[in-house]
This record gives C-alpha cells, structure tokens and sequence, in this order.
C-alpha cells in the first residue's frame, strides 16, 4: 500500500482524540438533574456564547469553523516538523534521511506559512464583509 496513504489515514484516525475533552464535558451535570437541568444547562451556554444573535450568526459561524480547521492542521504540521527533527536526529549521518528530513521540515514550515496566511486573509475578509452588512 502507498505510504502517503498509510500516513493520512493515521492522521485521519487520530483526529477523534482531539474532540476527546469535548465529551468528557458531558459529565459537569450535577446527578439527578435529568433532561430538564440538562436543556437548562444547554440555554445557558448558548446565551453565553452568543450563538444564534440574528446577523452575527454566520459570520461567528464561518470564523469558528476556519479556526477550527486551521488549529487541526497547525497541529497536524507542528507534529510533522517534530517527525522530521527525528528523523534528522536519527540519521546516523546518512545523507539520504538529511536530506529527506530538510525536505520535510522545509515543506512544513512552507505550510505553516500557508495557514496563517489563509487565517489572516479569510479573517480580514470575514471582518470587512461583517462591518459592509452592518453586523458588526
């Protein structure tokens, strides 16, 4: 089987790790509170967040999503540069796994770079077509 392939579906496999603290949070009830302290609970938070506000909605929406997406692959490429300073390490002087692993560390840092170029970009625009519709 392809390694590219074995290497994503590893990534791909691991992101149910990162939603774990998401579930453990299901257990802040206090016992015997049932549905109706629970749909209380649920209220209070989304009138915390700010979360169904009229205008702001999609934009808070979109943003959330895209900070999402680009944490997930921040991580995704900081554990990828920690990979290839291994291998750097390891290499024993081989010339071929140096080589491999500046090549490595080079396209990661180029993603980094893509990201938070990305990040900054869509932020900006998200901002400016919040502040034209009056939404913010």
């Amino acid at each position: 089987m392809n390694k590219s392939f074995l290497k994503f579906g590893a990534y791909v496999g691991s992101l149910p790790v990162l939603f774990l603290p998401v579930s453990v949070l299901a257990a802040a009830l206090p016992p015997g509170q049932g549905i109706q302290g629970a749909q209380q609970s649920l209220t209070t938070i989304k009138e915390q967040s700010g979360v169904g506000t009229g205008a702001q909605e999609l934009p808070t929406l979109i943003g959330r999503i895209i900070g999402l997406v680009v944490g997930v692959v921040g991580i995704l490429l900081v554990v990828r540069i920690v990979q290839a300073g291994i291998l750097y390490m390891t290499s024993a002087g081989d010339g071929k796994k140096v080589d491999e692993a500046k090549k490595l560390m080079v396209q990661n840092v180029i993603g980094i770079v893509i990201i938070v170029s990305a990040y900054a970009i869509s932020s900006f625009v998200i901002n400016q077509i919040a502040t034209a519709t009056g939404s913010v």
